[in-house]
């Protein structure tokens, strides 16, 4: 079947300017203050597709131009176990892993793979320039997956220290390249790498945050909560690196409440990090829009300390508009934190209450709910969204799956010239 592109334009975050996009368009290149940018559909009423496979369910919400093999949707379901454990009459866990028990097909194991699958169908099939994009690690795992599923050329930059992550089923297609920043570097440092191979024109940044098809991806989770709740959400859980599910969310919630079926949009994010990595939990709790100052040493001190590595970002899209204080002010919500102890707990936990394991970012997300239980910031009887996003994959390795080795390891330190030679000679 012929797919047609999805229509929209985009909005300013900020001032609420109105502009076309240009095919890969991540900010408003008339804005004057750094800000996200928004897509606005043509069709606003939610309206899923009984004719299209998986995550492309949602394609009237999703900013894209064709549809790509082997893609799965978040399923969500109402919690008994865990609802039972925490007192809550209106638990609905929103999984997006491994579990085909309840129809959960996510083959790397997180949702990470609705940000992929979003990204690459904006792309035109005809496209010629080189994908590039950064990673911690499971971003890795997901975008090497669909690529090599579907011939789509890419590199992606990532931590040696996080090469455990990129764990896979097979051999992937060899228009996948890995390239490694050193032992001691981190997610900052993958970031700094790719920026420097994307100044050539044959390479194109993916761009993370700011790309409008990598949040409208994950904010199919919200999606398929809605249409398994009937309603929007009063309460919204998620652990966060970069905090751009969180603000994928609040802006499906917008989309959904401006519909009019699914009443208005109240849902408070929580959101929360793992201990010791902070730099957004601290800055929200000193009320400030800047993020607190981290020196680069004492941030990869901290990122190598927690278990959940990949919420371990010092650059996120939080200060500028429409990033993720501004989410949390609008919403009425609030930050959490979880340590690793915490991470350990709940992973035993759900996997006792719920029947399957959890990653160790989910893990975190558990704690802020049962910590907002504890103290009383959400009520036994609201309608909570819990966003476990991912899961299913203990002991991957050790049923034959194999680890992707890097097909370059260069420093970040590099010259931007000649990050671009070495990595074309893969090509």
């Amino acid at each position: 079947m012929k797919f047609e592109k999805t229509k929209y334009h985009l909005v300013n975050a900020a001032d609420g300017h109105e502009f076309e996009d240009l095919g890969w368009t991540l900010s408003d290149p008339a804005g004057k203050t750094p800000s996200l940018v928004r897509a606005v559909y043509d069709n606003r009423k939610f309206t899923p597709r009984d004719d299209l496979d998986g995550i492309y369910r949602y394609a009237e919400w999703m900013p894209i131009s064709r549809v790509l093999r082997k893609s799965c949707a978040p399923v969500t379901y109402k919690s008994k176990g865990l609802a039972q454990f925490l007192g809550l009459e209106n638990l609905y866990i929103t999984f997006s892993g491994w579990n085909p028990r309840i129809g959960a097909k996510m083959r790397t194991g997180s949702f990470k793979e609705t940000e992929a699958y979003s990204v690459l169908a904006r792309m035109e099939a005809d496209e010629m320039r080189i994908l590039v994009v950064q990673s911690a690690g499971n971003t890795a795992r997901a975008f090497a997956q669909v690529c090599s599923d579907n011939r789509i050329p890419i590199v992606i930059c990532v931590p040696q220290d996080n090469l455990h992550d990129l764990w896979f089923r097979r051999k992937l297609n060899k228009c996948v390249k890995l390239v490694a920043v050193p032992h001691g570097c981190d997610y900052y440092d993958a970031i700094a790498l790719g920026e420097k191979l994307a100044t050539d024109p044959h390479f194109m940044l993916e761009g993370g945050a700011k790309n409008i098809a990598r949040r409208d991806g994950m904010g199919t989770t919200v999606l398929s909560c809605v249409e398994k709740m009937g309603r929007i959400p009063d309460a919204y859980f998620q652990a966060v690196g970069s905090g751009t599910g969180a603000i994928a969310a609040w802006e499906n919630a917008c989309r959904l409440g401006e519909d009019g079926c699914f009443g208005e949009n109240k849902m408070r994010v929580y959101v929360a990090q793992n201990e010791p990595f902070t730099l957004m939990y601290d800055s929200w709790k000193a009320d400030s829009r800047a993020l607190v100052d981290l020196a680069p040493e004492e941030g990869r001190r901290q990122a190598e300390a927690v278990l959940a590595t990949v919420l371990s970002n010092r650059k996120p899209p939080y200060s500028l508009a429409g990033g993720l204080y501004d989410v949390l002010k609008a919403s009425g919500g609030d930050f959490y934190l979880a340590t690793n102890n915490d991470i350990i707990y709940w992973l035993l936990q759900f996997r006792n209450r719920e029947g399957y394991d959890l990653l160790p970012a989910a893990c975190v997300a558990v704690t802020a709910l049962a910590k907002a239980v504890r103290e009383g910031a959400v009520k036994k009887d609201e309608y909570i969204m819990l966003n476990c996003t991912g899961g299913g994959t203990l002991g991957a390795l050790s049923r034959g799956f194999l680890l992707k080795e890097p097909d370059l390891v260069l420093s970040p330190d590099l010259p931007a010239e000649e990050v671009v030679r070495a990595v074309s000679a893969l090509f």
